[in-house]
C-alpha cells in the first residue's frame, strides 16, 4: 500500500499537485491514515476549534460542537444539527427571471424562468457562496448528503464516536414547525 506524505494530500486538495503524482494518488490503494491527515489539513484551515468529523464540501463541515454533532462554515458560522438540510439556515438568492439569469448564461443556455430557479446558498458569517442548485420551481432545497456518522466511524474507521446519535433526517421536523 502506498504510503502519501501530508503535503502531498495538501496539494491534492489545492490542485496544484503535478498531474503524474495526482495519477499515481488516484490509482493506488488508500493508505490507512488517509482521512485522518485530510482531517488534519482541514483542521489547520478552518476558524474554529470545534473538531471536524467529516467534512461535507471544501468549505463546510460537520463538526462536534459542546456535544452535538453541527454543521460549520469554515468561518465557524453555526448552521445546526447536521440531521438538518443546512440550506435553510442559509441566506439564499433565487435567480428565476430573464434579467438575473442572464447574468449568469447567456442566449440559448439559459434556462427557461418560468420552469427553472437557479439558487445560490450563501454563509451568514462570511458571506460565501457555498452551493448553486439548478431545480424545478417549487422544489425543496435539494438535501444532498445525510451521512450514518455512526457507521462510518465504528465499522469503517474501527474507532466509535464517544455518543450515537438516531439516523433521521430532521429537516421535515424543522420544516413542519414553520
Amino acid at each position: 500500500m502506498a504510503e502519501f506524505h501530508k503535503a502531498d494530500i495538501e496539494k491534492l486538495i489545492d490542485g496544484v499537485l503535478p498531474w503524474p503524482a495526482t495519477q499515481d494518488m488516484l490509482k493506488s490503494a488508500k493508505d490507512l491514515d488517509r482521512f485522518d491527515k485530510y482531517i488534519e489539513i482541514m483542521q489547520d484551515r478552518v476558524e474554529f476549534k470545534d473538531t471536524i468529523l467529516l467534512p461535507l464540501t471544501p468549505r463546510l463541515f460537520i463538526v462536534a460542537a459542546d456535544g452535538e454533532r453541527v454543521v460549520k462554515c469554515h468561518c465557524g458560522h453555526n448552521f445546526g444539527d447536521y440531521r438538518v438540510n443546512w440550506k435553510l439556515s442559509s441566506l439564499i438568492h433565487v435567480r428565476d427571471d430573464e434579467a438575473s439569469l442572464s447574468e449568469i448564461y447567456k442566449g440559448r443556455e439559459m434556462p427557461d424562468p418560468t420552469w427553472t430557479q437557479l439558487r445560490e446558498y450563501i454563509c451568514p458569517g462570511c458571506g460565501t457562496q457555498l452551493e448553486v442548485e439548478a431545480m424545478p420551481r417549487g422544489c425543496p432545497p435539494d438535501f444532498e448528503f445525510l451521512p450514518d456518522l455512526d457507521t462510518f466511524y465504528s465499522e469503517w474507521l474501527g474507532r466509535p464516536l464517544p455518543d450515537t446519535v438516531e439516523m433521521k433526517d430532521l429537516t421535515p421536523d424543522v420544516v413542519a414547525e414553520w
